[in-house]
């Protein structure tokens, strides 16, 4: 028994639909004649812009209408950026492939060309949605200003040229994808700004009971990216840190092992605590739940329940 046509949930936003279309293409590629639909839809996180993603319960809310589509059988496959898929996922679902990772790392964009960050004069306004980033930010140049912006790539790039910002700070990952390379005024290496969990890496949800869609889509797994994220999400499951919170975490391969580095940030006052860790790829997992454990022990369960505790 076999598919004839697959069904790819998506969001509809610019980078969601390239990324649907990019994983339609490889499918094509690898089955020929194989026909995918895209069912384009909006979440709660796209519907409402003008709140803070903290408020509204995090980045779950941009995969939740997706996952009912599988769950229902309207669509086959949903396509997602790593960094917005909560750890915890819906009964009879999991992603089965995570494909090769665009780079991870977070991207400076200056509206009047200041090449970096250290070069922006004190009271500067820097937009970013996220916590994580305005966290390290902050430890960086406390004398800047991070205001919350939100939208989508080209939405926060208006917003940046009509003088809102002074520059803001993006996910390098989706404007390669969108042929917007050429914005990036410089990126930061990881050791500056730990990206986000899953940051750059795209996952293939689908429901476990459906083996024919698993075998499908199996050729596009990527082992080393796929070994990465799931160090990355066993940090952040030890955490208990939702999308939302300001934890960040990226492994990465260096000889032969993988070297997890990550953080957990506070704002009252302001404190990050840092660790890192080298594993084999066989204890990945392990690796990453033990690194969360060396961070909460070392203050991070006290950040953590601070920022609870104050509703974030």
């Amino acid at each position: 028994m076999t598919k004839s046509v697959l069904k790819i949930a998506t969001r509809e936003s610019p980078l969601a639909m390239w990324q649907a279309r990019y994983v339609a293409d490889q499918l094509q590629r690898a089955h020929p004649g194989l026909t995918v639909e895209l069912l384009g839809m909006s979440t709660e996180g796209d519907r409402f812009l003008a709140a803070r993603l903290a408020s509204m319960g995090g980045k779950g809310l941009f995969v939740k209408e997706l996952e009912q589509a599988l769950l229902t059988g309207a669509a086959d496959l949903a396509v997602h950026s790593m960094k917005d898929v909560p750890v915890a996922l819906p009964e009879g679902l999991e992603i089965a492939v995570i494909m090769a990772r665009e780079d991870p790392r977070d991207a400076y964009i200056a509206n009047e060309g200041v090449p970096s960050l250290m070069e922006l004069p004190a009271g500067s306004r820097i937009g970013t949605a996220s916590m994580r980033r305005r966290m390290q930010l902050q430890s960086l140049r406390p004398d800047l200003e991070y205001l919350d912006l939100r939208g989508n790539v080209g939405t926060r790039l208006r917003k940046l040229r009509e003088g809102e910002f002074h520059a803001i700070i993006l996910a390098a990952a989706g404007l390669k994808r969108l042929g917007m390379a050429h914005e990036i005024t410089a990126i930061f290496e990881h050791d500056e700004l730990i990206p986000a969990i899953g940051q750059g890496a795209l996952g293939l949800e689908c429901r476990s009971d459906d083996a024919i869609t698993q075998s499908l889509i199996a050729p596009l797994n990527d082992r080393s990216t796929q070994v990465c994220v799931m160090a990355e999400r066993a940090l952040n499951e030890s955490l208990d840190g939702g999308c939302h919170l300001p934890v960040a975490g990226h492994a990465r391969w260096q000889g032969g092992e993988i070297v997890l580095s990550a953080l957990v940030a506070g704002m009252s006052p302001l404190r990050v605590v840092r660790g890192s860790i080298t594993a084999t790829a066989d204890n990945a997992i392990k690796a990453g739940a033990e690194l969360g454990g060396q961070l909460l022990r070392n203050g991070g369960a006290e950040i953590l329940e601070t920022l609870k505790a104050e509703g974030v």
